[in-house]
């Protein structure tokens, strides 16, 4: 559940007692509890272990400095209230407050009152799990932040552009409120005037928040859909998509990609289209590190949620997960079902544009469950290249290290390179470029016909598993190639 400030007033009005509200912006939420507590007609009172009970007029309350003495003070308050509670979830380890709080419960519908636990942790004790109403608040989100920018620039009398406007606060979304306060701070104070050259200091800021989250990574430079070898049939799947993020699409009545999953053969490419689509579609690319997060005991579930608040915060977005299976290795080994339901449940339900690229390697390995309809919009099998995927993959590497293709005659050398994937084609074009440059010379494409002579694809020896996977994805996945013998045939109709 989200935070917002008519949603609050709506539970308390409908007799939801204890709120635990999952955040590390406690002066942002208490802004908006305040602003809540006036146009409710509620008292605000607030507790912190480091000086106990404070009342409406901030005034300290004698005898509240424990969670269990604060708790039976409530009992003392007669009128509509919020009660904040701050850093509460050390305290749910005790007995004696899970009761409190269970015979609160009671009490408090009847008085128009709430409890309103503010923490960055979730720990609800099996007890309360019923009589909590857990509430995620996200970050900012672009109207927040358009106005803490145009604050900012009225207090120090510069003029943002609007196309300068909308750059920065895209730029600074998935920040917190104090983070972004503190990057346009530095960046007014080194000189800047809130422009499109200040976009990059807040993408370092960002850059940091997300590193601080563990499991998530920006990316900045991604690869581009030219640089993909092959795939024909998911880059048209992806063309007819391109535009899904856009007004116009919503206006038109189409909903919201939701995901792809990518299951193929391991260096064909999965992963580098999954960062070809957040270019292809201009929104951000964040990697997610799901099976660290699957690995942490105890707060595995915890840790999703808040890396998900991160991901949303950033939409329209890009969420590449890569190797999926080894994250739902990782709850059979930790036992993390909670966290993998939560997962489940998100993909299920989420309503925010996050594009999810999985990709996977071994799909006896990863629940019936995920692959269900409504998870991802369709699945592709990424298999070996065929020979004109070949041909563009050698061509692709040639370009990239600075020589023209067209100099080339890599005919026979795709043709001769069968079962290679597209990562050992392009380790064929390296080891021809290191073997020419011990010799002092330019390099040939028979320098890299003779390195494709001398390897053997790992294909040939995962013979039995490439077999297995091609009969798993037959009936259930769509294939990434176009169909190589129509393009065969029209080939040689041509040359008739």
């Amino acid at each position: 559940m989200y935070f917002t400030l008519d949603q609050m007033g709506l539970l308390v009005r409908s007799r939801y007692t204890i709120l635990y509200l999952l955040t590390h912006e406690e002066r942002r939420v208490e802004r908006k509890l305040l602003r809540l507590g006036k146009s409710e007609g509620l008292d605000i009172y607030r507790w912190r272990t480091t000086n106990g009970t404070t009342d409406p007029a901030g005034q300290s309350m004698a005898g509240t400095q424990t969670p269990a003495s604060a708790l039976r003070q409530i009992l003392e308050v007669p009128a509509p209230s919020l009660f904040l509670l701050y850093d509460f979830h050390w305290a749910l380890k005790d007995p004696e407050v899970i009761r409190l709080l269970r015979d609160l419960d009671r009490v408090l519908a009847t008085r128009t009152q709430a409890i309103v636990i503010i923490s960055p942790v979730a720990a609800i004790p099996t007890e309360l799990e019923k009589d909590t109403t857990i509430i995620d608040v996200p970050l900012p989100d672009p109207d927040e932040v358009g106005s803490l920018l145009d604050d900012m620039a009225a207090t120090n009398g510069i003029f943002v552009h609007p196309d300068a406007r909308e750059q920065l606060v895209r730029a600074a979304l998935g920040l917190s409120e104090t983070e972004i306060r503190r990057a346009i701070s530095r960046i007014l104070l080194s000189g800047g005037q809130l422009t499109e050259d200040d976009v990059p200091h807040l993408l370092d800021e960002k850059r940091r928040a997300i590193r601080a989250s563990r499991y998530l990574e920006f990316y900045d430079m991604v690869e581009r859909m030219d640089q993909v070898g092959g795939m024909d049939n998911l880059k048209l799947w992806l063309a007819q998509r391109a535009r899904a993020f856009s007004q116009e699409a919503q206006d038109f009545g189409l909903p919201t990609p939701r995901g792809l999953f990518l299951l193929g053969v391991q260096g064909c490419g999965k992963s580098l289209m999954a960062k070809a689509v957040a270019h292809y579609w201009r929104v951000p690319l964040l990697r997610l590190d799901v099976g660290s997060v699957f690995q942490v005991r105890d707060r595995a579930e915890q840790s999703l949620r808040e890396t998900i608040h991160v991901a949303e915060s950033l939409a329209p977005t890009v969420l590449w997960i890569d190797e999926l299976e080894k994250g739902f290795l990782s709850t059979q080994e930790t036992g993390g079902a909670r966290a993998l339901g939560t997962f489940l449940t998100w993909m299920q339900e989420k309503t925010r544009p996050i594009f999810v690229v999985a990709t996977a390697n071994d799909v006896r390995m990863l629940p019936p469950e995920l692959l269900r309809k409504g998870r991802f919009d369709d699945i592709f099998f990424v298999d070996l290249p065929n020979v004109h995927e070949r041909l563009a993959i050698l061509e692709i590497h040639l370009q990239r290290r600075k020589r023209n293709p067209e100099l080339f005659d890599l005919t026979q050398v795709a043709e001769e390179s069968e079962r290679f994937s597209g990562a050992e084609l392009e380790q064929a074009v390296a080891a021809a470029l290191f073997d020419a440059f011990a010799k002092g010379r330019e390099v040939t494409a028979d320098d890299i016909l003779n390195v494709v002579r001398e390897t053997i694809p790992l294909a040939i020896t995962m013979d039995d598993r490439l077999k297995e996977l091609r009969e798993w994805a037959r009936p259930r996945a769509r294939p990434a190639s176009l169909d190589t013998r129509r393009i065969d045939y029209f080939e040689e109709w041509q040359e008739r």
